[in-house]
């Protein structure tokens, strides 16, 4: 009896043991699979199901919304509003008649806003799940074929996918700089210089792009002194170089330093717990030294594409970029059945560019016609004042040949900026010097992420300078420097300046 219960107990021990590395395959073949729930995956896998067709969505991060939501746009916005708020109250408010003693900063509730909205937004998209009938799976998913994927999913089972399409839309991953590592502690990267426990004394920035200069303008803000080396010669490279350094003048203003043309060449701990970091100087090879408390490496981004098994079903890669997927305008790469978006393909690596793919992707796999106008793709730069873009820049325009106008105009002279004591900053706006098409926009000022849209707008529709400087704006509104940087653009003259 005792033997034939310590079978019993080996043969159930044996099974619940084996039971956590099950195998499970997909009884049916779905319509789409997406690998990847971030911005452009959560959106793909939607608007297929509401177009008609069963999807999935395989996700490893155990939440959804990708970098952007949990360690990227979302939380350092939060980061970013918040202490622009903590700056006001502290250099700010007096001078607009608001008295108040001893603002202190509670870094701690300030990181718990920050979850807070980064947990609610990550459950919304699971309930925008079961609302549209996705089917959501956490884990890791791999190619096995041209229809199946292999998922090893976070309870530890190994699940296998078949579908008739699959996306990828893996996202990307904080580029590295070779010899240095980063330990999310004190050499971090832009997902460790959100949750720092305390306001670093001094802080290096190594990359003077949107990620360095807006998490840099977190912690200037909050009390560290801030320094930015970049290797080449100018900030936020693809940004028009007129406003590029017009808006580091004014990050200069705010305290932040700048070393361009430098390279940082090597980071040492030291017994006191400082960082040593070594600059090269791009002209002389000079080196120098110096120390800070923490380093923020934010040199860009490269697709997440290694360990997906790419190879398997022999997915070709970009000519220009190995670790890019190469596809064709519709989204496909050259296993037909297979598609690609968001920051693993060509093109700006931007949240909002990647939903537009995953939703057109959806619509070319349902039949249907999807596009997405790479022309009239914004960027918006977080910091105070924001900056935000859409279309060309002079120094595009000028390589290319075109031949354009520009109309300018300040916040300076804008009723509402000058009212709310915010008028840093200018609009400006780039026409074909022939037919008045608008071919750029570009802003420094308050709300300017939100004002782009009347220009993605305009250049999604073909609208003329001369069509907006002819739209009643309303007054007064901030707007108003739009409608009159396109009347100096389309010779009609602006009136208040």
């Amino acid at each position: 009896m005792l033997q034939r219960f310590s079978r019993l107990v080996h043969r159930r021990s044996y099974l619940n043991h084996t039971k956590l590395h099950r195998r499970f395959f997909s009884s049916e073949q779905l319509d789409v699979a997406v690998i990847g729930g971030g911005p452009g995956g959560y959106a793909c896998a939607i608007k297929a199901a509401q177009l008609g067709l069963s999807a999935i969505c395989i996700e490893g991060r155990g939440t959804l919304g990708g970098t952007c939501l949990n360690v990227g746009c979302i939380p350092s916005k939060a980061l970013l509003h918040n202490s622009h708020l903590y700056h006001e109250a502290k250099h700010d408010f007096a001078k607009r008649g608001i008295i108040i003693d001893n603002v202190k900063l509670d870094l701690k509730a300030l990181m718990g806003i920050k979850s807070q909205s980064v947990d609610g937004l990550t459950k919304g998209i699971e309930g925008l799940f079961k609302k549209n009938k996705v089917k959501y799976t956490k884990g890791w998913g791999k190619l096995v074929g041209a229809n199946q994927i292999e998922v090893n999913t976070l309870d530890n089972k190994t699940e296998t996918i078949s579908a008739k399409n699959i996306v990828i839309a893996t996202g990307s991953d904080s580029a590295k700089i070779p010899g240095i590592d980063i330990d999310e502690k004190d050499i971090v990267s832009s997902t460790g210089a959100l949750s720092f426990d305390a306001v670093p004394e001094s802080l290096l920035v190594v990359g003077a792009g949107v990620i360095g200069l807006e998490l840099g303008s977190v912690w200037n803000r909050l009390g560290s002194k801030v320094h930015v080396v970049e290797f080449l010669d100018r900030i936020l490279p693809g940004v028009d170089q007129d406003y590029a350094s017009k808006f580091q003048k004014m990050l200069t203003k705010q305290g932040m330093s700048f070393q361009l043309s430098h390279a940082v060449k090597g980071i040492e701990k030291q017994s006191s717990g400082k960082l040593k970091v070594s600059v090269e100087n791009n002209a002389d090879k000079k080196i120098s030294t110096a120390e800070y408390e923490k380093v923020l490496v934010a040199i860009g981004r490269v697709p997440y594409t290694e360990g997906l098994g790419l190879e398997n079903v022999g997915i070709q890669m970009n000519e220009q970029n190995k670790r890019q997927v190469a596809v064709n305008d519709h989204f496909q790469t050259n296993v037909s059945n297979i598609y690609a978006i968001g920051d693993v393909i060509r093109g700006a690596m931007l949240a909002h560019k990647a939903e537009e793919e995953g939703i057109a992707c959806a619509e070319i796999i349902a039949g249907k016609p999807g596009h997405v106008n790479y022309n009239a793709i914004p960027g918006v730069i977080y910091t105070y004042p924001e900056v935000a873009s859409v279309g060309k820049t002079e120094e595009e325009l000028k390589q290319e040949g075109v031949e354009y106008v520009k109309g300018e105009f300040p916040f300076l002279a804008n009723s509402r900026a000058r009212t709310n004591a915010d008028a840093e900053g200018f609009v400006k706006i780039l026409a074909d010097k022939k037919t008045d098409r608008m071919l750029g926009v570009h802003i420094i000022g308050p709300n300017a992420g939100e004002m782009i849209a009347e220009g993605v707008i305009a250049l999604e529709y073909g609208a003329s300078a001369e069509d907006i400087a002819r739209t009643c704006h309303a007054h007064p509104t901030l707007s108003e420097a739009f409608k009159e940087a396109c009347m100096n653009a389309c010779g009609m003259k602006a009136i208040h300046f």
